[in-house]
């Protein structure tokens, strides 16, 4: 499941045209984030895998949850990032740390509006405003450190530089990082990796699908 459109003729160079920094500043300690929809209900997730789905880090997991609403997994300010073919969705929380949401139809936040864990802030789906592919309706789920306030400016941003330009400087891995109460690690291959339950070790395979309790 190729997710977006790949940019050709990546360098370092580039991030300045993005108004990126060489490198981000670290970011706050991890947040204790929830799941980006409603916990306790069966869901699939096609696995982790870089923004692009071939190259680079791998910060991206998909999630089709059953209800198919798409929720805030931690307190922040929304953001609609703009592109020909239509908006999509990232929050900002404290610490620096950016989570992604894109695919998403029927959005229901709006640029600048705060939001508590929990706000829906859409339908899965597979709406492709940047381009890319999408099989089966899902919410491809991103995370990023942010450097300063100027890098996250992505409006207009096309999600081919942000899926690889943007991710080599400020994506974070997924791996180890622990979300609604699951740890994901990451495999070699795209699209794996594993998801432990902290409560009792169950530990799910991916892709596949799970009922995700806290």
């Amino acid at each position: 499941m190729n997710l977006f459109v790949r940019a050709a003729g990546l360098a370092a160079a580039v991030t300045v045209a993005v108004g990126l920094a060489a490198a981000p500043a670290s970011a706050g300690a991890f947040p204790m984030f929830a799941w980006p929809f409603e916990a306790g209900q069966q869901v699939y997730s096609a696995g982790i895998h870089s923004d692009d789905g071939s190259t680079g880090v791998k910060n991206a997991i998909d999630f089709s949850p059953a209800d198919g609403t798409v929720r805030a997994p931690l307190a922040g300010t929304a953001h609609l990032q703009h592109c020909p073919g239509g908006d999509w969705v990232t929050l900002d929380h404290d610490g620096g740390w950016r989570t992604g949401y894109y695919h998403l139809e029927g959005i229901r936040v709006t640029d600048g509006e705060h939001v508590e864990a929990g706000t829906v802030l859409g339908s899965t789906g597979n709406a492709l405003p940047c381009g890319g592919s999408s099989t089966g309706a899902h919410v491809h789920f991103t995370l990023w450190t942010l450097p300063d306030a100027t890098a996250g400016n992505w409006d207009g941003v096309s999600f081919a530089r942000i899926s690889t330009t943007i991710a080599a400087a400020s994506g974070e891995p997924v791996d180890g990082k622990t979300f609604g109460g699951w740890r994901f690690t990451a495999a070699a291959e795209q699209y794996s990796g594993t998801a432990t339950h902290l409560a009792d070790g169950a530990v799910v395979r991916l892709p596949g699908r799970f009922r995700a309790s806290l």
